[in-house]
């Protein structure tokens, strides 16, 4: 069977859940039996998103091989057994940069070079070579499409698709395009219009929809279905609400409510090899919404106003919470509001705290001082790359009693680099794609925190980080009771450090976010918030115990003086 294509877009306003949208179109088709990649491109010229704020664009999402890709592969790899690489993702800027490199070795033969046919070209060239990798032939690529329609930017990509389809048929390829109905207030109903107008944008350029995703907060009714479909040229059948859910794993099965796996496996004449068993999904979302426990985790960084800045992670902490039959509360502090005197309300109020990736001086002085805070009140305590080398810093400084520890990161001129730049980077100025990205193997010592949690000797986890620790120092950390749990296997790089004798006090250089599942959560996230939990609890028997022992203790009432003195003291 020749692989079949499903193109998403979007219109009206961005932030309307392609990502989600295309990560759940493709669980409700690997429901139904079927091989499905997804892959995206973005319409910046950036060459990849690795040097772009988190305030802009989110997190980066960083692949087995090494690539730092959009935040929404992380959902493609969250809903589907998807696993992406560097093929999976390509922006305007990459798109670009090859066809410049192929017309200066003189690859055109002195043709013009212009956006139609070689930029498109470039660009059905990578939804082809997704379709079959490692000798995997996928039933299904889906392709997002970054950006909105009417976006100038986009319009390479949008040409591109619209050949796409007409090189491979009608039933080989499908239009999706997610819009949004808005309700007005004011007039106490939904307005078809916005999605009419994106439709007739999309089709402007040569593309028609087969199914319309509309995003409402409220029931979309049959007759703005119908009305919806008139405008737009499609049967109400063909007009999907997508409706707000409490939980973005409950897409699928709304999705599959919906009857829009029924109506793709008939657009693209797929015979279903059984019916759609999503028994998964409904007991995962089942679990998210009736937890037993509840449990308050502090994240201190420095890019909290954004949570898109740590997806992976509030995702992969949510993980932990559903292996634990518990709800995570995300508890965002500034840790720039902790540099000083401050000290948040929230942080005694945390069941654990965790400092994530960040970058540069900003913030970290917050980070340590959060970190004493964890390691001295016995607060479960988790690091991750930055992170990690914050938990170094710290326990050098007020344990080791290296005053001056430091990172060359923050500060070039420290007399103690506890952390500093990675030896083969040195001389290495240029920012993009120059870290250590990607997997590489972890070697866990026998008889640690880590080793226990992980059960096998040796793991494989995603890197992103241009520091490492300072290995001089390592004799002195160890003798003041800091261990090192993981190393690369070549004894180069310290992986993971922890503290014996806390509830949980664990550091790790790689992001093991970026391989967490709902379905499969990542097993340093589910000790994390059992140890949350147990702290919690404990800290509820400690209080009912000093309640109980109040309550037996007899109460002591003082006898009134006698008649004689108090005269006394009332003429004193």
């Amino acid at each position: 069977m020749a692989t079949k294509y499903i193109f998403i877009t979007g219109g009206v306003v961005s932030s309307l859940g392609k990502g989600v949208a295309a990560a759940s179109v493709g669980a409700i088709l690997e429901a139904r039996g079927f091989s499905v990649t997804l892959m995206k491109f973005d319409p910046y010229v950036n060459v990849d998103p690795g040097t772009m704020s988190p305030y802009q664009h989110g997190e980066v999402f960083v692949t087995h091989d090494g690539a730092e890709t959009d935040l929404d592969l992380g959902h493609y790899e969250r809903f589907t057994h998807t696993v992406t690489s560097r093929k999976h993702n390509f922006t305007t800027g990459q798109i670009y940069s090859s066809v410049i490199e192929k017309e200066r070795r003189g690859d055109y033969l002195g043709k013009t070079v212009q956006v139609i046919p070689h930029i498109t070209d470039e660009i059905k060239a990578a939804m082809h070579a997704v379709a079959e990798i490692n000798g995997q032939v996928h039933d299904v690529v889906i392709v997002e499409i970054g950006g909105t329609v009417g976006d100038i930017e986009s319009l390479p990509f949008l040409e591109a698709i619209r050949q796409m389809r007409l090189e491979l048929g009608r039933n080989n390829a499908v239009n999706i395009h997610l819009t949004l109905v808005p309700y007005i207030k004011a007039a106490d109903e939904l307005k078809t219009k916005p999605t009419q107008h994106s439709v007739a944008t999309l089709r402007a350029i040569g593309i028609s929809p087969d199914v319309l995703l509309c995003r409402v907060d409220r029931p979309l009714s049959e007759d703005l279905r119908k009305k919806i479909g008139l405008f737009c040229n499609l049967s109400p059948e063909q007009v999907i609400a997508a409706r707000d859910v409490p939980t973005i794993y409950e897409v699928p099965l709304m999705f599959s409510r919906e009857g829009l796996d029924e109506l793709l496996l008939d657009l693209l004449k797929l015979p279903s090899p059984h019916a759609a068993d999503l028994s998964g999904w409904e007991a995962l979302v089942s679990k998210i919404k009736q937890p037993r426990e509840t449990v308050k985790v502090g994240i201190v960084g420095k890019y909290v106003e954004f949570p898109d800045s740590y997806k992976s992670l509030n995702e992969a902490l949510l993980h932990g919470g559903i292996a634990n039959d518990a709800k995570v509360e995300l508890v965002y502090v500034n840790a720039e509001e902790i540099e000083g005197a401050h000290w948040p309300r929230e942080i005694s109020e945390v069941d654990a705290l965790l400092v994530p990736i960040g970058f540069g001086r900003r913030g970290t002085e917050g980070k340590i001082r959060a970190i004493r805070y964890a390691r001295e009140r016995q607060v479960p305590f988790f690091g991750i790359c930055l992170g990690m080398q914050c938990m170094v810093i710290e326990y050098a400084r007020n344990v080791c009693g290296i005053s001056t520890a430091n990172s060359t990161e923050f500060d070039p001129d420290t007399p103690d680099p506890i952390i500093y730049k990675l030896r083969d980077l040195l001389g290495v100025e240029a920012m993009g794609g120059t870290m250590r990205l990607g997997a590489y193997p972890c070697r866990l010592k026998e008889g640690t925190l880590a080793r226990g949690i992980f059960g096998v000797p040796e793991v494989q986890e995603r890197h992103r980080h241009r520091y490492e620790v300072n290995q001089r120092y390592l004799q002195r950390l160890q003798e003041a009771g800091l261990v090192v749990s993981g190393l690369s296997p070549d004894g180069k790089f310290v992986e993971m450090v922890e503290l014996p004798g806390h509830p949980w006090f664990l550091g790790c250089q790689f992001h093991p976010e970026y391989q967490s599942k709902p379905t499969d959560p990542h097993p340093l996230f589910v000790s994390y918030i059992r140890a949350a939990l147990e702290g919690k609890r404990r800290r509820g028997q400690t209080e009912s115990e000093r309640e109980r022992e109040a309550a037996a203790r007899p109460e002591i009432v003082e006898a009134p003086a006698p008649a004689a003195v108090r005269s006394a003291e009332r003429a004193s």
